[in-house]
């Protein structure tokens, strides 16, 4: 029995501004959020969240949730709770994003770094390819551990260098005693079009290369 489905149903999207803008039509739905596949609402009264996937990217439903279903048991992934055809329910995650630790000046400590990279580490050895991990996708949450979200690219094919890049801005400029740790949102949206367009310069350890 799919007990979030009628949830989901609930939910309608309208064509806006070449966006799509959700609309929910349930009181036990709390809108927290969307990206380039879905809108995510917390599901009140529980500790889970609901992703809804756009009409025209409805295909990726059932991939993200045979990913997680893959991660199962990594604690810094969130669990699957339920899965339909336009929809996952996993677990919420309350915290701050790395994007929002660097724009509110909220500490990222070595061992955040260790976690992420453990549970990405873990990822591959169930055969996956972590990919298009970002600033956005990577929570510290309130008990200060890490958690991994939107995993819907993990099964890509190509090499992303997105995690190393990453790991490498951080023990290059963020470990440095006088480097800023609080950024305003513009300026990292900015640094973020540069890195997508190749624009910045990028060093890389001779072993980030192929990432095992």
């Amino acid at each position: 029995m799919k007990r979030y489905k009628h949830l989901a149903e609930s939910v309608r999207f309208k064509r806006q501004g070449g966006h799509w803008r959700p609309l929910a039509d349930n009181e036990k739905l709390v809108f927290a959020g969307e990206g380039r596949s879905a809108a995510v609402f917390r599901i009140e009264g529980t500790e889970k969240a609901l992703k809804v996937f756009y009409p025209d990217k409805v295909h990726i439903a059932k991939e993200e949730a045979d990913i997680y279903r893959l991660l199962s048991g990594i604690s810094h992934f969130p669990a699957l709770h339920e899965s339909g055809g336009t929809y996952i329910v996993i677990d919420w995650v309350e915290g701050k994003t790395f994007f929002q630790c660097l724009e509110e000046g909220i500490d990222i400590s070595a061992r955040h770094i260790q976690e992420a990279d453990y549970a990405l580490s873990a990822a591959r050895k169930r055969g996956l390819n972590p990919s298009d991990v970002h600033l956005r996708n990577i929570m510290i949450t309130e008990a200060g551990s890490v958690m991994i979200i939107d995993v819907a690219r993990f099964r890509q094919t190509k090499d992303c260098m997105n995690w190393e890049d990453i790991k490498a801005a951080y023990s290059t400029y963020y470990t440095k005693p006088f480097f800023p740790k609080r950024w305003p949102k513009y300026l990292l949206n900015m640094i973020g079009i540069l890195y997508k367009k190749r624009l910045l310069p990028v060093h890389r350890p001779d072993h980030a290369k192929n990432p095992q």
